[in-house]
């Protein structure tokens, strides 16, 4: 028996999904507004969100420490880089408050890992995505390490030649990961987009955007970089900073 069509039955069909989103053409003050929105989440969700970036300080102290312990200058090196490429994917949560804040909801972490195990199988994929760059990126800072090696007998200009390489290989790496993920995740809570959408949306706004987007990546890393001088204490602080100002930085670039 053959099925009836359901052409005229008046039934809507489902939409289907762009390729990518449009995004804005953002002015160069677009970042510091974007902080000082997540400095007000920050405030407004102030015990939430500092129990959230202090458990992302201590993970990242104890995956510091175990590569000091190693004495592995390339490693801890690595993983101070793989920390900050990976750091869009472990902010899901602080993009949670801020959308909770949005919707005139108190914020709850529970609901972050609620509205996170609803959109699981794309944070995998987008995570499987950032481990296999990290993974490469592991593999280039070891070549650096073959052809530049780290000893005791090195001379300033060697170290010099060393850093400025492996920051070179390393910065190709960084600009894909922030390129594909700046307002990837965000996106992904927000709509429920799939990996593969949300990341080429965010490569479209930063190819729309590049200057705003230089500004704001070198904004994040000095940021990090604040806290990691600060032994660990800031990024407690600096995390939720910049998650909660890339939860603002996505919607107000994507449209």
């Amino acid at each position: 028996m053959v099925e009836p069509s359901t052409a005229g039955s008046g039934e809507p069909e489902p939409p289907i999904e762009p390729l990518f989103y449009p995004s804005r053409q953002l002015g160069l003050d677009a970042p510091l507004r974007w902080l000082r929105l997540g400095w007000q989440d920050l405030n407004r969700a102030r015990g939430q969100s500092l129990v959230y970036g202090t458990s992302l300080a201590v993970f990242a102290f104890v995956v510091t420490a175990l590569a000091w312990v190693g004495g592995n200058v390339v490693a801890l090196f690595t993983l101070g880089v793989g920390f900050v490429m990976s750091g869009p994917v472990l902010a899901f949560g602080l993009y949670s408050i801020s959308r909770q804040l949005e919707q005139g909801r108190e914020p709850r972490l529970g609901m972050c890992l609620m509205e996170s195990r609803n959109h699981l199988r794309n944070e995998l994929l987008f995570a499987l995505v950032i481990l296999v760059v990290l993974l490469i990126w592991a593999r280039a800072a070891s070549m650096v390490h073959v052809f530049f090696p780290v000893g005791e007998d090195l001379s300033i200009l060697e170290w010099l030649e060393f850093l400025a390489v492996g920051s070179a290989v390393g910065a190709v790496f960084a600009t894909i990961v922030f390129a594909s993920s700046v307002v990837a995740l965000p996106m992904m809570l927000d709509r429920g987009t799939d990996a593969i959408t949300s990341a080429l949306t965010s490569i479209n706004a930063v190819l729309r955007n590049k200057g705003v987007m230089v500004l704001w990546a070198s904004m994040i890393v000095g940021l990090v970089v604040i806290g990691f001088a600060t032994a660990y204490i800031g990024l407690a602080l600096v995390l939720p900073l910049i998650g909660h100002a890339s939860w603002h930085a996505y919607r107000e670039t994507v449209l």
